[in-house]
């Protein structure tokens, strides 16, 4: 079932949103005639229920076991009967393409809801929680480093972007999220479950070759080397089109061999296991760039 990704700054109040929501669909879960959605159930996941400490996002190895810990608790979390909700900070888009290719792989829908609140509103609260830290959950609070480091870091979502959209964005004045228009978007008032169709990129198969470790080492090197190719032709300019066989990958920006390389085993850890049809990992790494890059 679908798959809700709740994004914002630290102390935006993500799990406040995350809770009105689970109310709003527990009410209709119990209050529906539809006999589908009585076999609906919510899962909540974020730092709290995976016991996870705010400071783990001071290092960059703590902070990536972080987010393995929810892309793994999401994984299994979604099924057919349960509506999962990832309420942790989600704040890059990469990872928020992760949990989108996840969701779409299952061929259920997911969605964005972006809690808009003002960064000063933010350090208020994570102030406050600091200066009491009986009101809340002893992880509820983010050390004032880690907090400035994670402003500084944040990448709003685009609803222009397909892992973005639908998106919905709560402003720090509403009193509610769009319940209704969410459980629109992701469930419907249909007996049949929403689907979405999956592409190739995003189907799990199980490898078919003794050879497609090799394949996807040298695929996804190929298209390394092109791009700092490309750009050792283009030196000075600011982007461009880089055509790689038949795929064009939009570069807004120059990019790095050590970004390139870290995208580039991310790819390679993601698709070890569960194999991508032979001709489509160059597209399925270029798709994966552009959506970390754009």
């Amino acid at each position: 079932m679908p798959l809700i990704i709740v994004s914002g700054h630290p102390s935006s109040g993500k799990t406040y949103r995350s809770q009105q929501l689970i109310e709003s669909f527990s009410y209709k879960i119990a209050e529906s005639q539809n006999p589908r959605h009585k076999t609906l159930n919510v899962v909540h996941i974020n730092d709290q229920t995976l016991g996870l400490n705010r400071s783990v996002y001071r290092e960059a190895k703590t902070e990536k076991d972080a987010r393995a810990a929810e892309y793994s608790a999401v994984k299994r979390a979604l099924d057919r009967d349960t509506i999962v909700i990832a309420d942790g900070l989600n704040y890059i888009k990469g990872f928020r393409y992760q949990l989108y290719c996840e969701a779409k792989a299952l061929q259920t829908p997911s969605c964005v809801v972006h809690v808009g609140t003002p960064i000063e509103n933010c350090k208020e609260t994570n102030t406050s929680l600091l200066e009491s830290p009986g009101d809340g959950l002893p992880t509820s609070s983010y050390p004032p480093d880690v907090f400035s480091n994670l402003i500084s870091r944040y990448e709003e979502p685009n609803g222009m972007t397909r892992w973005d959209s639908p998106l919905f964005t709560v402003a720090h004045s509403d009193p509610h999220p769009p319940c209704d228009a969410i459980w629109d978007a992701l469930i419907g008032s249909s007996t049949t479950p929403k689907t979405v169709k999956p592409n190739q990129a995003t189907v799990l198969k199980p490898p078919s070759a003794s050879d497609y470790l090799y394949l996807l080492d040298k695929a996804t090197q190929e298209t390394v080397t092109a791009i700092l190719e490309w750009q050792k032709d283009h030196m000075g300019e600011s982007g461009g089109d880089v055509r790689i066989g038949n795929e064009v990958l939009e570069l807004a920006a120059p990019v790095t061999l050590p970004q390139l390389q870290r995208f580039r085993r991310q790819f390679i850890s993601m698709n070890r296991q569960d194999a991508l049809p032979k001709e489509r990992i160059r597209n399925g790494f270029i798709e994966y760039l552009a959506g970390n890059l754009s």
